[in-house]
């Protein structure tokens, strides 16, 4: 995102849905308040797991979006809750294809692999232990410790069928071509390493 920012040639809007340091707008993405086919391009990274409908933010970043324009989101898999009350969905890899079966694939997999989502599940798995503030803290601080080097598992593991099954969360890379992915098409999708 740093890249894209510093490029005066590309004109971003960032939008939230509450006052951030990139924000432009305050908008909800159930609702996008723009013209059908305005973008070339449109980013949805973290976001999806913590709208009510992501179905409807997806069909309405299609219809935001140019014939033939680019599309890249990240969703999480296996991670736990995060941000609280305000977390609702996981994808799995076909699950999140389905998400975006609007548009035709240019590209997708994992984002944060096994050893991420371990991390992850060690983190959690430490929290559970406390509701005290300054305990979950100090619990935080050793599960940092004591894991910090499974993510590094994740550059040999991310690009294998089985990172497919245990990653901690998904890309894609799309465009807006007027082609939808059928149902029927999402079980010979799969590229995970149960796959026969």
């Amino acid at each position: 995102m740093d890249t894209l920012a510093s490029d005066t040639s590309i004109n971003l809007v960032s939008t939230d849905v509450t006052f951030g340091s990139m924000t432009e707008l305050i908008c909800d993405a159930h609702d996008i308040p723009f013209e059908d086919a305005t973008f070339d391009g449109v980013i949805a990274q973290a976001v999806l797991e913590h709208v009510v409908d992501p179905y409807r933010c997806v069909s309405e970043i299609h219809r935001v979006m140019k014939p033939g324009a680019i599309v890249y989101a990240e969703t999480p898999f296996m991670q736990q809750v995060h941000m609280g009350a305000y977390d609702f969905h996981r994808f799995t890899h076909s699950g999140h294809r389905r998400l975006f079966r609007q548009f035709a694939e240019i590209e997708s997999g994992p984002v944060g692999g096994p050893g991420m989502a371990l991390a992850w599940s060690y983190q959690y798995f430490l929290l559970s232990f406390s509701s005290s503030r300054p305990t979950r803290a100090l619990l935080r601080m050793v599960a940092s410790l004591s894991s910090f080097y499974l993510k590094y598992f994740d550059r040999f593991l991310v690009n294998r069928r089985g990172a497919i099954d245990a990653a901690s969360g998904y890309y894609f890379l799309g465009s807006k071509n007027g082609a939808a992915l059928m149902d029927r098409d999402l079980v010979p999708y799969y590229r995970g390493a149960l796959a026969k």
